[in-house]
């Protein structure tokens, strides 16, 4: 809760990250159905993710995000339930030094099949 409070507080004080990007749903779909070398991140919590998230998609909470362990320039589509959550997930991403990430909002616009 304390890291989260951070990055709130940090967004707000200093803004969003300059390379801060956003990606549409149906780019993730076809993505996930070319097997294109990306990474679904779900940064919700473990039970949300257990009730749905999208087909392979990593789950590391919002509160765990700075334990990722994923190449730097990777390509990785954040999302979580409403879009609050990605956003700032992205943002610290990127402060981390990812290069290709993307904030793909919630999985509430997400109108594709999901797994339970």
């Amino acid at each position: 809760m304390k890291k989260l409070l951070l990055v709130l507080f940090s967004l707000i004080l200093f803004g969003c990250s300059s390379n801060y990007k956003t990606v549409n749903v149906e780019t993730v779909y076809k993505a996930i159905n070319d097997n294109s070398d990306v990474v679904i991140l779900d940064v919700r919590t473990l039970e949300e993710y257990n009730e749905e998230h999208i087909p392979n998609a990593v789950n590391i909470p919002i509160d765990d995000i700075d334990t990722i362990d994923i190449e730097k320039d990777k390509t990785i589509y954040v999302y979580c339930a409403s879009g609050n959550r990605s956003k700032m997930a992205t943002n610290e991403l990127i402060d981390m030094g990812y290069t290709d990430v993307y904030d793909m909002g919630g999985i509430n616009n997400y109108p594709y099949e999901l797994e339970k």
